[in-house]
């Protein structure tokens, strides 16, 4: 009887064939799909089709996507995962203490992933109640990027 699950040469079975690359940290860098967190949907081609994002937007957009879901909320991630900005809502805090609260979150919402070097160079911009921020976040290659939200 033929083996159900043949094996050749050709075919390793290890997680050292995988394509993503082990960084010194043991942090993963792999792809993703695109998308546009203002229209709340992936980028889609003139084909219909969903671009894959290279290893540094993909880690963008983790850190995009990490900072904007409430952590606690979903089963399917653990419980690392996500920000607990949504807290800050209502709570009548003074500026000062929610921007400081804000830039602990986001920092700690960022340093839980292995490809999360550093995260700086927090602004904030008052709209209202509405407090709009920015920060640097470097990964373990050096790679910078700016990313921007909205909490309150």
């Amino acid at each position: 009887m033929a083996n159900l699950f043949p094996e050749s040469d050709d075919m390793i079975w290890s997680d050292a064939t995988d394509p993503e690359v082990l960084e010194g940290d043991g942090a993963v860098f792999g792809r993703s799909w695109r998308y546009d967190f203002e229209a709340g949907e992936f980028i889609m081609t003139p084909t219909r089709k969903i671009p894959v994002a290279d290893e540094k937007e993909a880690w963008v957009i983790w850190c995009e996507k990490a900072i904007r879901t409430p952590r606690y909320r979903h089963l399917i991630y653990t419980r690392d995962y996500g920000s607990e900005l949504e807290e800050l809502v209502g709570k009548g805090y003074d500026r000062a203490l929610l921007e400081s609260e804000i830039q602990r979150m986001v920092t700690e919402t960022l340093l839980a992933d292995a490809r999360t070097e550093s995260v700086d160079q927090f602004l904030f911009a008052w709209e209202g109640e509405a407090c709009r921020f920015s920060c640097r976040i470097t990964s373990v290659r050096d790679e910078t990027e700016i990313i921007e939200s909205v909490v309150i």
